[in-house]
């Protein structure tokens, strides 16, 4: 039996804060594939190696983690005042689906990068040397995106001192801004409540800030859930049990939120919500062995992604957090100390992380106007993936 052969298509496989993916420009895709669609994710499965039952990505692109699952489109921005479109799917690892519900925070770093070397932002833009600023749409969640990317000899500067935990080596660093970060529609609390309780049958009931911004995120207190808030990946990935609570936890939430209408919904919109959990500061040792003392930081928050513990912190959450932080009276601002705040520098697992965030109160309304924070980004490899002929069949 003839099989057809392999065919291949420019990609670059970058990094971008904690989480790397393979970024294409919507114009080198197949043209089934440069619309939404089941071409369009049965490619980025392939190109992933999902589903996996295995678990391992062996067969493709990905590295068996949400934070290496991942995949980038852009493409000139059809927006006024914008540079690129930005659009980010969430590939499934044991699942045959493509998530597109939300945004990635961290590759958010990466996608200036991408667009300057890739011909998608007007050279005018770009100077000798210095910040260009690439204005991205990001195209999931409909919101703004500020890339400051570093700029030598007209190029983009990838190497520097700029050191992030979660990431191994140090470079250059990227500041990114997302502006009226509240995603969705609608308010930024969805409940009206800045902490509800959230009753989960057979679970228990748990005081819970729901919100929207960066990412919808359910956060809870780590104490009312059985933890300390110094986790790292394998005292809660290892769990089954701890695993199945969470993602529970996390259905009902997104129910609570509005985000599904029923229950059995959950199992298919596994990007969001997030969950994660807070605790005041406390010292622990992060998973590369570097010693968190309790004054380094303002409190610990530990995020679910995709089912998992995340070994660091998702872009997305780190929004969130800082949001959250700034807005007296929710569970990540008690777990703070309380009181007003434009920045909060939080303990995950890989070490600790600032961030900040602008919020105001509004006819009774709490609204974000732009939270800050500082990633790094560079090209891993750049080419051509091959996927086998017959994918978009």
């Amino acid at each position: 039996m003839a099989h057809k052969p392999q065919v291949k298509i420019p990609a670059t496989y970058m990094r971008g804060g904690t989480s790397k993916g393979v970024f294409f420009n919507l114009a080198d895709l197949p043209d089934k594939a440069q619309m939404a669609g089941e071409p369009r994710d049965k490619l980025l499965l392939r190109v992933i190696g999902s589903p996996d039952p295995y678990g391992k990505h062996t067969d493709g692109m990905g590295g068996a983690t949400s934070s290496t699952s991942k995949t980038v489109i852009l493409s000139r921005s059809s927006q006024p005042d914008h540079d690129v479109d930005y659009l980010f799917g969430q590939v499934a690892i044991d699942k045959p689906f493509v998530d597109w519900s939300g945004n990635c925070g961290n590759l958010s770093a990466a996608v200036g990068s991408f667009a300057i070397a890739s011909g998608l932002v007007d050279a005018e833009r770009i100077p000798e040397n210095g910040i260009a600023t690439v204005r991205i749409w990001q195209a999931n969640i409909k919101k703004t995106i500020i890339a400051q990317v570093p700029i030598t000899n007209g190029e983009v500067q990838e190497t520097g001192d700029f050191e992030l935990d979660g990431v191994t080596f140090p470079a250059a660093e990227v500041q990114v801004e997302f502006l009226d970060p509240a995603d969705g529609e609608g308010s930024m609390f969805p409940t009206g409540n800045l902490v509800d309780d959230l009753v989960v049958p057979g679970v228990g009931t748990f005081q819970a800030t729901m919100i929207n911004a960066g990412i919808p995120t359910i956060f809870v207190n780590a104490e009312e859930i059985g933890y300390t808030g110094k986790e790292l990946q394998d005292d809660i990935n290892n769990d089954n049990a701890a695993l199945e609570k969470f993602e529970t936890i996390r259905a009902h939430g997104a129910l609570r939120m509005g985000l599904i209408s029923d229950l059995s919904e959950a199992a298919q919109r596994q990007h969001t919500p997030k969950i994660a959990y807070v605790a005041p500061p406390q010292a622990y040792t992060a998973s590369s062995g570097k010693a968190v003392q309790e004054n380094d930081i303002d409190l610990l928050v530990r995020a679910l992604s995709m089912g998992k513990l995340h070994h660091a912190m998702m872009g997305t959450a780190a929004v969130a957090i800082a949001t959250a932080a700034a807005i007296p009276g929710t569970l990540v601002n008690l777990a703070a100390g309380g009181g007003a705040r434009d920045a909060v520098r939080f303990g995950h697992p890989s070490g600790t992380l600032k961030v900040g965030a602008e919020a105001k109160e509004v006819n009774g309304e709490w609204t974000a106007t732009k939270a800050i924070m500082s990633r790094s980004a560079r090209v891993l490899m750049e080419g051509w993936v091959r996927v086998p002929g017959d994918t978009l069949d």
